[in-house]
């Protein structure tokens, strides 16, 4: 016997919040898949000589280009949050036969995160 499964509809993920966020995250991959295929064509424009990156730099500073890169920084930015606010979920760290508190698995990732970027600013800023 056959259970009866109700078909889903094309828009079955924005009848809830959790749902709709998701979704979005899962779409954040799209902007980061292209932000990797620019910086692989960078790469590439950087083999072919001095002129063709050059010119790859000018596409860089274009309105467009300039929009892509704010939208693609708002998105790893979001992919970045959510993913460290299941991580607790995703990953259980235990001492023996304690849990160690979500808040704290978070709160590590976060840490790290600051102190990296905080690394990352110094090195380029200090000139």
């Amino acid at each position: 016997m056959r259970r009866y499964r109700r078909p889903l509809g094309p828009t079955w993920w924005l009848t809830q919040r959790a749902y709709f966020l998701f979704m979005l995250r899962e779409l954040t991959s799209v902007f980061i898949a292209a932000y990797l295929a620019l910086l692989l064509l960078g790469v590439y424009r950087l083999s072919l000589g001095r002129e063709a990156y050059e010119a790859y730099l000018q596409l860089l500073a274009t309105p467009g280009m300039l929009f892509f890169h704010v939208v693609a920084l708002i998105a790893a930015l979001f992919h970045t949050l959510t993913w460290f606010d299941v991580l607790p979920k995703v990953l259980v760290v235990r001492f023996g036969e304690r849990r160690l508190p979500g808040a704290i698995v978070a709160g590590v990732n976060y840490v790290a995160w600051v102190v990296v970027s905080a690394v990352i600013a110094w090195i380029l800023l200090r000139g």
